[in-house]
């Protein structure tokens, strides 16, 4: 059923921030760390179910998401300019994309069993379009069913915004609808601690390049008993308490080294590379609102050798990678020379994602970000997902909505996913795809 869903763009608007930005706040200068992210979009998807008690026209819902968005948009002004020379944000109150869509099939058919292509329908732009790097900065779709649920795209350009930043700001949208959103004060003070570099309008040597190459996603959802198991079956002397982004990233990892291996005959340095929020671990702390690419990387490797690692030493090396950057990376961001020493950080993750002699699993990480508190008005979302583009060995995780799972979409080449999705050591912990709504009988009302 979900195959034959035809997703109709009905209207596509621009919303302006609901008052004129300050003309002291008209040039909005990029942190270093922004300026070397990758040109692309973050994405998110928020799923809405109809509420059967309280039915909310259409015509309603959105006129709602328009205004509140354009009362957030003056908090959040820079997201309504446009980037310049990969230098600063010109804050001209340009605004926002707005696009409005009819689905012609009821939520609970696309729900049964998401396809991650038609998820990737219900996003205003593609992720990976060169636009993030000098076009619109926001753009968001809402999409609705024929039942009245309701799919929420976000897309939010990756050169000011982290997965913290995407998340704080749809929190703050959802909150100002509910006449809330002034309990949240967006903080944007990165660029004055990491100013930006003059790379005379050429992209940096030193950014990271995403490599686009064709590829194979596939969801993989690791539920709350067997997310224990898993934790239990990694827990060793050096990881007492794994959690569970150690753990799936533990599993995920070794099960994908395997499928390598067997598919080229070609054994590789092989590692991983797994995001991390540097807010709270920079001295002094930014605010957890804090705006922008305040993100960092930690590294694991599994080197080439006749010892053949399992998921519970691959766990130690993650647990290893973290404490070594906790106590490194925050020295690299202070002090005089902090603009070679993340120029020189980034350069070295590019060259690793440019070798090929090391098999690289990059891992990104949205689990406890409180993305299932998020209520625009009419309930909590009943299903949240990050479509991701045509990068390959990149692996996303986000929590279930019951909080103690785990949601992993995975990206690898066609040969390597063909023997990936058929292991079975991970098909004893995950399964793939299946329906969010889990055993529970689902409501007629979606």
């Amino acid at each position: 059923m979900a195959q034959e869903m035809k997703i109709e763009i009905v209207k596509k608007e621009t919303i302006k921030p609901s008052a004129p930005t300050p003309h002291n706040l008209k040039s909005f200068k990029l942190s270093l760390l922004d300026q070397l992210v990758p040109v692309v979009y973050g994405p998110m998807v928020l799923f809405y179910p109809s509420n059967v008690s309280e039915v909310t026209l259409t015509e309603e819902r959105s006129h709602q998401l328009k205004k509140s968005l354009s009362e957030a948009l003056t908090r959040f002004y820079p997201l309504a300019g446009r980037i310049k020379d990969n230098l600063f944000i010109e804050c001209n109150d340009e605004g926002a994309v707005y696009v409005e869509a009819r689905v012609n099939a009821l939520l609970s058919n696309f729900l049964d069993q998401p396809n991650l292509e038609i998820l990737k329908l219900l996003l205003p732009i593609k992720v990976e379009s060169p636009e993030a790097g000098t076009g619109c900065l926001l753009l968001v779709q809402a999409s609705f069913f024929e039942c009245g649920g309701l799919a929420i795209g976000v897309c939010m350009s990756h050169k000011l915004a982290d997965a913290s930043t995407l998340s704080t700001f749809i929190k703050v949208w959802a909150a100002t609808a509910l006449g809330l959103g002034h309990t949240v004060v967006p903080d944007f003070s990165a660029a004055t601690r990491y100013p930006p570099g003059d790379f005379s309008a050429q992209s940096p040597a030193a950014a990271v390049e995403m490599k686009i190459v064709k590829c194979v996603t596939k969801r993989f959802v690791f539920d709350g008993p067997k997310m224990r198991a898993l934790k239990a079956k990694v827990t060793s002397g050096s990881v007492q308490r794994p959690t569970r982004v150690e753990a799936v990233t533990g599993l995920i990892w070794n099960c994908a080294r395997k499928a390598s291996k067997l598919s080229s005959g070609i054994s590789k340095l092989s590692m991983v590379s797994q995001s991390v929020n540097i807010r709270k671990r920079v001295v002094p702390q930014f605010p957890q609102t804090s705006i922008g690419n305040l993100v960092g990387y930690y590294t694991a490797m599994a080197e080439v050798s006749g010892i053949e690692l399992n998921s519970m030493e691959l766990v130690s090396r993650l647990r290893k990678g973290m404490v070594e950057f906790n106590e490194n990376h925050p020295k690299r961001l202070q002090g005089d020379n902090v603009f070679e020493a993340i120029c020189e950080y980034f350069k070295e993750i590019g060259n690793i994602m440019g070798r090929d002699d090391i098999n690289l699993f990059t891992f990104t990480s949205l689990c406890n970000f409180g993305i299932y508190e998020i209520d625009f008005g009419w309930g909590k979302p009943i299903w949240v997902n990050i479509p991701i583009g045509v990068v390959q060995n990149l692996v996303l995780l986000i929590d279930t909505k019951e909080g103690d799972g785990v949601d992993a979409l995975v990206s690898l080449s066609e040969e390597d996913m063909a023997l990936f999705e058929r292991d079975p050591e991970l098909l004893a912990f995950a399964s793939l795809n299946p329906c969010v709504f889990g055993p529970v009988t689902r409501r007629s009302s979606l």
